[in-house]
């Protein structure tokens, strides 16, 4: 009964919501790398903020009819990839799915069992009836390199790799609104082989040649890990995905910057922070479970550093636990109770802000804070148009900074405060250009984070977080 009510609040609120229940791919095409390389658009030149929430068990767990619930609400709320499992981790072998189906009919996982698949058919084709994208991992790195998962290994050759690429590559060579995502969690440190053959594989399903410009594809990495790695040069690599996990206090500034930096130039993302309601850094006991304002500072320090998306989580949703499950490390609320927590709307308002300002021109540029930048929790990120029409600085602890207002353009420059909590934007009046001007958020401490958006008054850019068209 409950998740019948929760279904409904969901639908509701969607069709309140004014977002297009329709497939954006089929209006501007497949995700392409933008010709920059530092962002990713829509084939004809759209825009695409990436931003991802992890479902991983959502093929293998969640029935149909759970899964619209749970794609209605993400959709209501902004977000633009969902990233699912085929071949799931807890123990997505040997245990059905929400309708009895394995993957494979045969005990050595090589037959593809027609009826499994359909059913992740139907997935894919109702995200993108809700205007959002699958990112799809093949498979969890438990069944190539089984470390601490359940397994069994059946990825243990170029072969077999590229085999079952090839199979998913023309099973979905006619559905735009995919990503590929490699891997699974793992360290690739000798299986690089069978990472590049499975590549390989869904470039030739797709296309019928090892031909990479039909897919777009990144890899998944272990806990502080970074796809960069192992596959940076490799071709068919188009961005780069770090996984920074589910500690608080983590460099993210640096970790992204560093691979902004990198030759070749491929766009950058953190696939999988800390998570929502998860235990900080694995103990409950010492640093209790995270909380919006500890989730939502991956965000922007990471996309103020350069990324070009975002991938948030939440502990119960990823596993997609209910009660008649198996937890794993100790979910708060099944996952239909966890789709309303306030970290999800969050993580909309942080990609409205970004798509109310000029989208490819924007650069990280922390030399434009002159005073006031600290360590650690309270670090202070700034991004900007790289042609001066506007800034964004976001400031962790509400701590005051100053700016060099002369890297912007015009002579009068506008200024708000962007609230992160609730999206809405507070005029901080207007300025003449100065060396170094100080803000002052409007309040301060812990959870009381702000980001200072500073525009070129000329400009007449909507307020923050509202929509340019």
């Amino acid at each position: 009964m409950k998740k019948r009510i929760v279904l409904a609040t969901a639908l509701a609120a969607l069709m309140n919501s004014g977002i297009s229940l329709q497939a954006q791919t089929a209006q501007h095409g497949p995700i392409v790398v933008h010709p920059e390389k530092r962002y990713l658009q829509y084939e004809d030149g759209t825009p695409f903020f990436y931003l991802g929430d992890t479902a991983w068990e959502l093929f293998h767990r969640l029935n149909l009819d759970e899964a619209r619930m749970y794609l209605s609400d993400r959709a209501m709320k902004g977000y633009t990839v969902i990233q699912a499992v085929a071949l799931a981790e807890l123990d997505g072998l040997r245990t059905p799915n929400a309708y009895g189906e394995l993957p494979f009919t045969d005990a050595n996982y090589s037959i593809p069992n027609e009826a499994y698949f359909k059913h992740v058919d139907a997935i894919i084709d109702l995200a993108d009836s809700l205007g959002m994208v699958i990112g799809l991992l093949p498979t969890w790195g438990d069944k190539m390199n089984k470390g601490w998962g359940e397994g069994p290994i059946i990825f243990d050759t170029e072969q077999r790799s590229e085999e079952y690429g090839r199979y998913l590559g023309n099973r979905y060579k006619d559905r735009k609104n995919i990503i590929w995502i490699l891997g699974g969690d793992r360290d690739y440190t000798g299986y690089e082989p069978y990472v590049r053959a499975m590549a390989k594989g869904i470039a030739i399903g797709i296309s019928g040649k090892e031909d990479y410009s039909k897919c777009l594809m990144t890899v998944h990495p272990y806990g502080s890990g970074t796809s960069a790695k192992w596959f940076h040069n490799d071709e068919w690599l188009d961005f780069n995905m770090q996984q920074n996990g589910h500690c608080y206090d983590v460099d993210v500034w640096d970790r992204i910057q560093r691979e902004y930096n990198l030759t070749p130039t491929k766009p950058i993302m953190d696939g999988e922070p800390l998570y929502d309601e998860h235990p900080v850094c694995f103990d409950r006991a010492k640093h209790g479970t995270s909380m919006d304002f500890q989730t939502r500072r991956f965000f922007y320090h990471e996309v103020f550093s350069g990324a070009f998306g975002h991938t948030q989580g939440c502990h119960a949703i990823w596993q997609m636990w209910a009660p008649d499950k198996e937890p794993i490390n100790g979910p708060i609320r099944p996952w239909y109770e966890s789709l309303g927590l306030i970290a999800s709307y969050q993580m909309g308002y942080g990609r409205a802000l970004m798509e109310s300002r000029p989208f490819f021109s924007r650069i990280p540029d922390q030399s434009i804070i002159t005073e006031g930048q600290h360590d650690g929790l309270r670090h202070i990120s700034a991004t900007r148009d790289k042609n001066g029409s506007y800034a964004m600085i976001y400031s962790e602890q509400g701590d005051p900074f100053a700016v060099n207002l002369n890297k912007l353009s015009g002579k009068k420059i506008n200024a708000w405060w962007f609230d992160v909590r609730n999206g809405k934007s507070i005029n901080a009046g207007s300025y003449n250009k100065a060396n170094s001007q100080w803000f002052y958020p409007p309040t301060k401490g812990k959870g009381n984070d702000w980001v200072l958006v500073l525009d070129d008054a000329s400009k007449k850019f909507p307020e923050p977080g509202k929509s340019t068209k």
